[in-house]
């Protein structure tokens, strides 16, 4: 049923991204043209395109041009939408996989250190209300302005160091090419220009998270195993991560499902504040230049992320939550 649930969901999205591209303002044929074409090549143009197709030809054409991994052609670059896609998001997952691991190590850090009552953690729970309120793109300027600018503890942005050495491997994601090449220096370098973006993209979805694994926490450590085990004479910090925590992680996992469709959101800001060459910074492009197709491929490539980004999280949650298995 999860599966079924996914290919509608996926089948939902390409529909209705074929309906946007098929309705907006901007004429395709013009824009592969060029602005000066006369009336006669634009409708050969519309010709070769199969615009002056009926809607539910040109549908089922486009479905089989997905199912063949056709995307078409970039208005801006003039090359096929699937390779442009395919050069730029390795480093956009670089980027996600290590927003999602600050994330998970915030909200981990943070929603147990403010579990237990203490001296502070009041002022821990306002920080964490007025951090989760930050929008990325000022989280992201502030970074820059504070660790780049003033500090200069960090690049100001791009992937690698400018005249650093250059990699090119089996996977296309730098991080990992640089070791199978055995070129610590790059991968050292790539980190390095990692943690200003991955921050600003993470600290929201880490501060959410780390407020919904406190108040499970908290609501946890009063249930009677709880007792149990403080009356058996386990330590409460035994308590909190022997027996709390595992039962505290189900409503979290859910957070950063959800959040991370925020992440996707958010990272065509961070990666045009900081210049990193992925996914987000080439839409920014295609958007400027009124480039339908690659928008188009970048919202079903996003998409596809997101929907399969979810499917683990609820394998995550089944593994950590016995009860729900027997409701999957």
């Amino acid at each position: 049923m999860r599966i079924l649930g996914m290919l509608v969901v996926l089948w939902v999205l390409v529909t209705i991204v074929f309906l946007l591209g098929s309705v907006v303002p901007s004429e395709p044929a013009r824009a592969y043209a060029g602005a000066g074409a006369s009336p006669q090549v634009i409708a050969q143009k519309r010709k070769e395109l199969g615009l002056d197709q009926p809607l539910a030809v040109r549908y089922v054409d486009y479905l089989g041009r997905l199912a063949q991994g056709d995307l078409s052609e970039s208005v801006h670059t003039h090359k096929p939408v699937a390779d442009d896609i395919a050069e730029a998001l390795p480093a956009t997952l670089e980027l996600l996989f290590a927003a999602v691991m600050i994330t998970v190590l915030i909200g981990l850090g943070v929603g147990v250190a403010t579990a237990r009552p203490r001296r502070g953690t009041g002022l821990l729970r306002g920080a964490l209300v007025a951090g989760a309120s930050v929008p990325v793109f000022t989280l992201g300027l502030l970074a820059l302005f504070l660790f780049y600018y003033k500090l200069g503890w960090f690049p100001s942005g791009g992937q690698v160091s400018p005249g650093a050495a250059t990699v090119s491997g089996p996977t296309g994601f730098l991080i990992v090419d640089s070791l199978l090449r055995g070129q610590p220096e790059v991968f050292f370098d790539v980190l390095w220009h990692l943690v200003l973006p991955a921050t600003a993209l993470a600290l929201t979805p880490a501060l959410l998270t780390a407020r919904t694994l406190r108040s499970s926490l908290r609501f946890s450590l009063r249930q009677d195993y709880a007792r149990t085990a403080r009356a058996k004479g386990l330590r409460e910090r035994d308590v909190l991560w022997r027996h709390a925590l595992r039962n505290s992680l189900n409503a979290p996992l859910t957070i950063c499902g959800l959040e991370l469709g925020g992440m996707l959101a958010g990272i065509a800001v961070v990666e045009t504040i900081f210049a990193w060459p992925g996914i987000g910074l080439y839409i920014d492009r295609s958007i400027a230049a009124g480039d339908v197709p690659a928008i188009a491929g970048v919202t079903l490539v996003t998409g596809i992320v997101f929907v399969f980004a979810n499917a683990i999280v609820d394998l995550l949650q089944l593994a950590v939550d016995p009860r729900l298995r027997r409701l999957a």
